[in-house]
Parts: structure tokens; C-alpha cells; sequence
């Protein structure tokens, strides 16, 4: 920890410096109002700045500022706000009120973005894509939550899971819980750290205190650091010295899917926010939110078992090895030809005596082998798995989320403030990874202080992570099958016997038969093994029921004791049983700090920052692995970067490089540069181009899990656990190889960290303040790409079967484009859409590696609407959303559908709409709303539930 305490130090210093070059300036104060121009209320949160200085202030719940400033007068105050017309005052005298008005409109492209460069800029010649929605957008935006308002933005996807965990993905290889996007609350990695994946917005930010989103896609690890390789997103809350006052909203609605338990159930979600500045000093609030709803159910009972011939167009329950996409427990096969073999020839059964005899009678002219092969499946067609649990049965879809965030601001002056900030979530959601996972009682906290300025931040923060009474839904369906009935012990073997049983009966019998009826030993042979054959299907299902015989069945105490039990003991479980608790109590600290030397550096921009991080591995010991000592790891990383800019041309020009190093413990050091250029003409015409490049540690369970399932040992990829479990040696195969019936040693090479290498060209241009256009065009080449690599081992007591994460060899690229247009119309409507494009090059050449690119080549986004009709006061927006089919790879509890392009995700298209109205007087507003309005259902990942219709109606209260 001695390079902790240097950086503890460094940032001390740091902190000092800071505080003394804010401190020390001399200050006089302007007072004012600001007011909407047609409805003389108040406008909070209006930006006032001092042209050509770097103070300025923000209007506060009465529409009152006061900024503090040395610039000699006269002086000119610049009014902005987004949907507003910018105004210009010139002051004279700092000690008249100067009081404004602003003219609402539509003016687009008028957007200030912070993530391109990690400092304040137009989004018109920001030098890489943005995406961003306001506050204002938010508002109206037709979606049930403006998370779910993300999927209308230009090359954003989500992923449901749940109806309160969407995972976002850009420029395709998407995931459930995309550990390749980097999401930052308040600039805090909002990753669960055991996860290492953002849980949605379950420990975010409510809708009431959302200042704004920016989403950028693609590589952005040069200021941004690990995991920001297909892009961040970045959410920000409400200041409350420019929010104050109460806020608070209610919805209420339906979700409405004929294939749930309960075809329409109702939702409800509440928010309160509270903000108050005691004087010009302090100022704090307070946010409370909470979601309930029954959740979208996950019925997909599609075959995806891929065993006895069959596949997911021609697989059904009929398939002995029948293994439904959302059922669970019938993972667990075992092919009965081979477990029937040994014992069949073996005198002292009656199945094998029976063999035996009929043999002996043809004088050995039928073999006993051909005789059990007469009445039992051949060998690729006899694979027999457990009856499995619909996942309603199992998981719990009782969603709920409470969300709370406490936040104390101090300002020493109007350019310095100290800030600690508390947020606290928790809830019950599910999940989809290998398994699906009902994530119950989830909770997960983070904590900040942090010193700010308009060139500077140092900030220290925390995530806790507590993964409640989560468990592995597959899992705990599995653990019930087990509990009442053994697989290997009683029920393989009793489904084994009385298939047996049947089929060498109906042999036997059809043979006499024959016999008797004239035809030669041969003849009759052929007869007996038509008629044993014909009967398959109904001895596989005679033999079923005799299994199941007194099966737990959901409703009943037995099951639910033995769900229990099993749903309170941590993976795997132990000799006693399956356990399918998820634990972790994983920390994640970090401090870090940015400095812009823009006050002491007039002819370039220079930029510096850098961050330490440690993550605490906590799973009880049931998920890490351990150290010589019995406990689990902890890993340190740290990384710091340094950007410089140039403006030339007159300014028409702008030019920045950015460079970052980053350091793990357990990798070797990665540089991530960038390089971009932006070109302006014509005032408002925007050409940009850069290369810029990502990379992706290895997540914490890509590094250390250790846990066995009922598949296989999941393993890290780090060299001591493979030297630990013996990987290293000459009897470790791929499994491919041994599925090809040509067993090869399988050697590993160096496990390295992902890197991405990413090109861009864009253009952005607002055309007579009506028409903006935004373009780009972009290739990636992926290196040491991460995936899973399934290892058999062999030992003297039988087969050992890993899974470990590895690098592939080659090369992967990528290439997409996308295109924006929005259009103002008289009368301030509005109408827009977006197309986007990604593709996957070269695919063949992977060989059987599955990069799982799951994204679909073309969607697109169109939108129309009017904020306030008229000046009436009425609002509607109305969207179509639109995506094609395309292929899902997925390890979801089974085989890897990819194959034949089994896996196939349907096209979806969704209508939705929103209408509003606001009271003004009594700052009431009401909107009713709903999304996929057309009622076409849709599932928008391998294993994820059915999304149906869902209505809403709210009121809302100071919005």
C-alpha cells in the first residue's frame, strides 16, 4: 500500500494548491432575476456567465443569481438555458438589479457537453459522437424512464433484463451486464465490484434530480481510463444552489403481456426531492424513490438443447434431452445408451438374463450387442436430461428498487465547493449471465467528498456492494431436482431401468411373435427392432412419469421448504446439497483528481489528471479464490493522464492529444493515446476526425472466480490458478478437439488485458438554426479479444471439465456508421430520426471462437413532437423505434446458440408517445403515456423476458 499513501499525499498537495490559487481573487457581486417571457414565472437553473472571464453563477428556484466577478466595467452578462433563447445584458453598475427575460424556442444544437474532453464545450464541435439529453428532454421524452430514453439516442442499445435493469451497449459485441461500457454517476463508476458491471440505474440517480446524460460511444480510455471500451455513459444530477425548493412525482400504470402468470398487472413509481441553499454558502438535498411492479417474465421454452438431432426450430418438450431456454433443472443429461451399456451384459439382472436368453436361443446368431441395440437409442440420439421448472416457478419477480441520496454543498466562493454525497439503493431485479439470477434484496451504496472548481476536481468515493439473498435461478431449479430426487443415484437410473424395461419387453414379445409366425431368427430380429423403435417415443414418456413420480411441484410446502434451503446456502453448495445463494460483499475505493491549467496557460489548453483504485474481493470465500492465506485478493491499479489542445486557423481549427497509462498489479502497463482534429466553416459547420483507443482489464471474476458449477469449474485467468488445478499439463484438451474425436493438448498463452483501436470521421452542422446534422463513419480492430475457453482434463478417476477466460489470437474488426437529422418547424414542432449501422468483418475467419457481437446491423429511431403547443401549454412527443433480426451468442445455462443461426433475435418495432400538460400556476404537470403501444412483444436478448405494453400516467409537482 506505499503507493497509496504517496498518491494520499500527492492528492493533500495537491488539494493545498488548489485551495490557495481559488482562494486568493478579489470579488464584487451583480443580483438579478431571470423569467420566462410569456408566462413572467420564474426560471430556474438559467446559466449566467461573465463574457470572457471565468465567473458566473445559476439562477436559482425564484429565477434570482448572483454572481461575484472582477472583470471591469462595463461588463457582459451572457443568459443561457436550454429551449431558450440566449440573451446578452451589458451592466455598468453592479449595484442595479439587472432582471431578464428569456424567449422559449426551439434552437438546436446548443447543447455544452463535458465528456468529449473532460471540460465544458458545444456539442457542435466536440471532437468525437455525443449523445445527450437534458433535463428539458427528458421531460418530454415518451419513455416510462429516461433510462429507457436512452434507446431513442443514435447507435444505443439496450438490453432488458428486467424492468429495472437495461444494460447499454454502443458499436456492437453487446452483453447482459456489459462490462465493456463504463457508466459514471457524478463522475463515480457506478459498476456493482463484484459485478464489475453497472446494475442499471437501481443505485443511480431519480428522474427528479437528473440534470442531464451524455453518452459517448466507442473507445474513450484515454481520459476515462479501463472498461470505457465501447463507450460511457454519464449521469448527472441537479447542483442544489441552482435546484431548490420541493419537487415530487407519482406514476402509476400497467404492464400488459398475455404470456406472463398474470397477463396485466399495475406499477407504481414515487419521487421527492428536496433542495434548499441556507444562504450563498451551503446548501443541501435530499431525493427518496421507489419503484414496484410485477416484473416481464422470461417464458421462452424453446428447445436450445441441441441433442438427439434436434434444434431450435424443430426441438420441443418430445426431445428426451429437452433443454427449454426459461426452464430450469433440465440442464442436468446423461446419455442412457452409455449408462445402460455397462450393466447390460452383466448376468444377475433381469434385463441382462433377458438379453442373454434370446441370444442363446439364436445359437449366437444375434450378438447381445445387437440385441440392445434393437430396443435402445444409438448412442448420438439417447441423451436423457431432468425435468426442468418454468422460471415463474423460481425467480422473483416481485421487482422493487428504493433509491436515497443525501448531498451537503459548501462553497468557500462562487468558483470553489466542497461536497460530500451519499447514494443508497436497493431492490429485488433479475439478472442474465450464464444463469439467470433473481438479485434480491440487492443493496449497494456509494460515498463521496469532493473539492471542485472550474479547472480543477479532487474527489475520494466508495462503493459497497451487498448482494442481499440473491441466488442463481438455473441453479436453485437444478438444487430441487437434486433434493427430491438424486440424478445419479435414483432418478437417471430408475428413468433408465423402466425405459429398459419397455423396450426390451416390446423386443422380446415382437420376436416370439415372429418366431412363431414363421419367419427366420434374422426376420424376426428385424421386426422386433422396428417395433422397439416405433415405440420410443412413448417408453421415453412412460419412463418420465415414472421418474417423476411424487416430483416437488411449485405451490406445494415441499417445494417451497427445498427452495429455501437451497436459496440459503452460497454456490455450489456442499456434500449436502446444491446451494444457489450468490455472495458478495465486494468494496471498490478510489481517489482521483483533474487540474486544467487554463488561468496559468493562455495559448493552449493542458490538462492533467490521475486516479488509484483498490477493489476488495469479498464473497465469503464462496465465489474468489484464496490467497497462501486463506483469505481473498485485493487488487490495486492506478493510471493518470495528460491532454493538451491548439486552436489555429483563427480558432477554426482545433487540435488536442490526449495520453494515459494505466497499471494492475496483475498486468502489464497499457498507454492509451488519442489524437482528433475539428474543423469549423461557415460558422456552424463541424468536420471532425480522431484515433483514439480503448482497453479492458480483465474483470475481477475474469481474474480470480474459483467456483465449480454443475457445467464446469469456473476459473480465473490468472497463471497461479492454472497452475493450481494442473491446466499446464499434456492431459488438458479443448473441447472442440474432443468433440472433432481428435483430442489436442491445449496451450495457454499470455492473459492480457483487451484493446481496441478505433478510427472516426464525423461531421455535425446546424443549417439556419433549423436543420442539425449529425454523421459519422468509424472501424475498430479489437486485439487480444477476451473469451471463454471450455478445458476437459483428464485423470485417472475420469474427465475434469474448466471453463477459463483466454485471448483470441487474431485480430478483430468491426465498422459501422450512423446518421442524425433534426428538423425545427414552424410553431416549434419538431421532427427527427437516426440510423445507425454496425457490422462485424470477417466473421468466417473466427473459426469456431464465438466474439459474441449480438447487435443488429441497422436501427433507427424517428421522432416528432411540440413541447408547448401553441404556448398552451399542451406537450406530445411520439417515437418509432425499429431494429433488425439479428444472431445472439449466448452461454446462457447451455450450448452456444450461434449455432446454424439458431440463436436468431427476432426485429422489433415499438410505437411510443407521450402527452402533457402543465398547470402553471400551482406548477402542476400531467402526462399520459405509453411504450410499444402497438403491442408487438419482443425479447432484445438470449434469454430475457418478454417485453409487452406499458401505460402510465403521472402527476408531477415543480418538474
Amino acid at each position: 500500500m506505499k503507493v497509496c499513501r504517496q498518491s494520499l499525499c500527492l492528492l493533500a498537495a495537491l488539494l493545498v494548491f488548489f485551495c490557495h490559487n481559488a482562494l486568493a481573487q478579489t470579488q464584487h457581486t451583480i443580483n438579478g432575476t431571470v423569467t420566462d417571457a410569456t408566462t413572467r414565472q420564474a426560471l430556474p437553473g438559467v446559466t449566467v456567465s461573465v463574457k470572457g472571464a471565468n465567473a458566473g453563477g445559476v439562477t436559482n428556484q425564484n429565477g434570482e443569481f448572483s454572481v461575484r466577478t472582477t472583470q471591469r466595467l462595463p461588463m457582459t452578462l451572457v443568459f443561457s438555458y436550454v429551449g431558450y433563447k440566449p440573451v446578452e445584458q451589458t451592466v455598468t453598475d453592479p449595484s442595479v438589479s439587472v432582471n431578464v427575460q428569456l424567449t422559449s424556442t426551439e434552437i438546436l444544437g446548443q447543447e455544452v457537453v463535458v465528456s468529449a474532453n473532460r471540460t465544458a464545450q458545444s456539442i457542435l464541435d466536440a471532437p468525437v459522437s455525443i449523445e445527450k439529453l437534458d433535463s428539458r428532454t427528458i421531460k418530454a421524452s415518451p419513455a416510462p424512464t429516461f433510462y429507457d430514453a436512452l434507446a431513442n439516442m443514435k447507435g444505443v442499445e439496450l438490453s432488458t433484463q428486467s424492468l429495472t435493469f437495461k444494460s447499454v451497449n454502443t458499436r456492437g459485441f453487446n452483453s447482459n451486464g456489459n462490462t465493456r461500457m463504463l457508466q459514471l454517476i457524478d463522475g463515480m463508476d457506478n459498476q456493482a465490484p463484484g459485478l464489475n458491471f453497472s446494475v442499471g440505474n437501481i443505485v443511480g440517480i431519480t428522474e427528479l434530480d437528473m440534470d442531464n446524460v451524455e453518452v459517448l460511444p466507442g473507445a474513450a480510455s484515454a481520459l476515462y481510463g479501463p472498461n470505457a471500451l465501447n463507450g460511457i455513459v454519464l449521469l448527472n444530477s441537479k447542483s442544489p444552489f441552482q435546484y431548490q425548493g420541493l419537487s415530487a412525482n407519482i406514476k402509476s400504470g400497467i404492464l400488459s403481456d398475455g404470456g406472463r402468470s398474470k397477463g396485466t398487472t399495475g406499477y407504481y413509481d414515487v419521487a421527492v426531492r428536496y433542495a434548499k441553499a441556507i444562504n450563498d454558502k451551503f446548501a443541501f438535498k435530499v431525493n427518496l424513490g421507489y419503484i414496484k411492479a410485477d416484473d416481464w417474465q422470461a417464458y421462452d421454452d424453446r428447445d436450445q438443447s441441441l441433442l438427439n438431432g434436434y434444434d431450435l426450430k424443430s426441438g420441443n418438450r418430445s426431445n428426451p434431452g429437452y433443454n427449454g431456454v426459461n426452464i430450469y433443472g433440465d440442464e442436468t443429461n446423461v446419455n442412457m445408451y452409455q449408462g445402460l451399456k455397462g450393466t447390460a451384459f452383466t448376468p444377475g439382472n433381469p434385463l441382462s438374463d433377458g438379453i442373454l436368453a434370446i441370444s442363446g436361443a439364436t445359437g449366437g446368431l444375434i450378438t447381445p450387442q445387437q440385441i440392445y441395440q434393437a430396443f435402445m437409442p444409438d448412442s448420438a440420439r439417447s441423451f436423457v436430461s431432468r425435468t426442468g421448472y418454468n422460471e415463474r416457478d423460481l425467480a422473483d419477480y416481485e421487482t422493487k428498487n428504493l433509491k436515497a441520496n443525501v448531498a451537503l454543498h459548501y462553497k468557500f466562493n462562487t468558483n470553489l465547493e466542497l461536497l460530500a454525497q451519499g447514494s443508497y439503493g436497493t431492490g429485488t431485479t433479475v439478472y442474465t449471465g450464464a444463469d439467470r439470477y433473481s438479485i434480491k434484496n440487492f443493496r449497494m451504496g456509494q460515498y463521496k467528498i469532493e473539492l471542485r472548481a472550474d479547472n480543477f476536481y479532487v474527489r475520494a468515493y466508495t462503493t459497497q456492494e451487498r448482494s442481499g439473498d440473491s441466488y442463481a435461478v438455473g441453479t436453485l431449479g437444478q438444487g430441487i431436482n437434486e433434493a427430491w430426487s438424486p440424478s445419479r443415484e435414483k432418478w437417471f437410473p430408475e428413468y433408465f431401468g423402466n425405459y429398459a424395461t419397455q423396450g426390451f419387453g416390446t423386443f422380446a414379445t415382437t420376436f416370439q411373435q415372429a418366431l412363431q409366425g414363421g419367419q427366420s431368427p434374422a426376420q424376426a430380429f428385424a421386426t422386433a427392432t422396428a417395433a422397439a423403435k416405433n415405440g420410443s417415443p412413448a417408453f421415453h414418456m412412460a419412463a418420465r412419469e415414472f421418474a417423476d413420480q411424487d416430483r416437488l411441484m411449485p405451490g406445494t410446502q415441499g417445494f417451497k421448504d427445498a427452495a429455501d434451503k437451497i436459496k440459503s446456502k452460497p454456490i455450489p453448495g456442499d456434500a449436502n446439497g446444491v446451494g444457489a445463494r450468490f455472495m458478495d460483499k465486494t468494496n471498490l475505493y478510489q481517489g482521483e483528481f483533474m487540474y486544467n491549467f487554463k488561468n496559468q496557460i493562455s495559448f493552449m489548453e493542458l490538462m492533467v489528471g490521475g486516479n488509484y483504485r483498490v477493489y476488495a474481493l469479498n464473497s465469503d470465500k464462496t465465489l474468489f479464490a484464496l490467497d497462501d492465506n486463506g483469505d481473498e485478493f485485493r487488487i490495486n491499479e492506478y493510471g493518470g493522464y495528460v491532454q493538451v489542445g491548439k486552436k489555429l486557423l483563427e480558432d477554426n481549427l482545433k487540435l488536442s492529444a490526449a495520453l494515459r497509462y494505466d497499471k494492475n498489479e496483475n498486468f502489464e502497463g497499457q498507454f492509451s493515446p488519442r489524437l482528433s482534429a475539428v474543423y469549423t466553416f461557415l460558422k456552424n459547420h463541424n468536420v471532425r476526425a480522431s484515433f483514439q483507443t480503448g482497453f479492458r482489464i480483465p474483470h475481477c471474476q475474469d481474474q480470480y472466480i474459483d467456483l465449480l458449477t454443475p457445467q464446469a469449474r469456473l476459473l480465473g485467468g490468472l497463471p497461479f490458478l492454472r497452475e493450481r488445478y494442473g491446466l499446464n499439463g499434456p492431459n488438458v484438451f479443448s473441447l472442440e478437439s474432443i468433440q472433432a474425436g481428435a483430442p489436442k493438448q491445449y496451450n495457454f498463452r499470455e492473459f492480457k488485458p483487451e484493446k481496441v483501436e478505433a478510427f472516426e470521421i464525423g461531421y455535425k452542422a446546424l443549417i439556419s438554426s433549423k436543420l442539425l446534422i449529425d454523421a459519422y463513419v468509424y472501424t475498430n480492430t479489437f486485439k487480444n479479444f477476451n473469451g471463454s475457453q471450455v478445458l476437459v482434463k483428464v485423470t485417472p478417476a475420469g474427465q475434469e471439465v474448466y471453463s477459463v477466460p483466454v485471448n483470441f489470437e487474431k485480430n478483430i474488426k468491426s465498422w459501422g456508421w450512423a446518421l442524425g437529422l433534426d428538423y425545427r418547424l414552424p410553431s416549434n414542432f419538431t421532427f427527427g430520426g437516426n440510423v445507425s449501422y454496425n457490422r462485424l468483418l470477417d466473421e468466417e475467419s473466427l473459426g469456431g471462437f464465438q466474439a459474441m457481437y449480438n447487435t443488429p446491423r441497422y436501427r433507427y429511431n424517428i421522432n416528432f413532437g411540440n413541447r408547448n403547443i401553441a404556448r398552451s401549454n399542451f406537450g406530445f412527443n411520439v417515437s418509432w423505434r425499429w431494429q433488425e433480426a439479428f444472431v445472439w451468442s449466448s452461454s446462457f445455462v447451455g450450448p452456444l446458440v450461434r449455432v446454424n443461426n439458431l440463436g436468431e433475435m427476432p426485429a422489433i418495432g415499438a410505437l411510443d408517445a407521450q402527452v402533457s400538460y402543465l398547470f402553471v400556476q400551482p406548477k402542476i404537470t400531467l402526462k399520459i403515456g405509453g411504450a410499444n403501444l402497438t403491442g408487438n412483444k419482443y425479447i432484445q436478448s438470449w434469454g430475457n423476458p418478454t417485453v409487452g405494453t406499458q401505460a402510465y400516467a403521472s402527476i408531477g409537482y415543480n418538474l
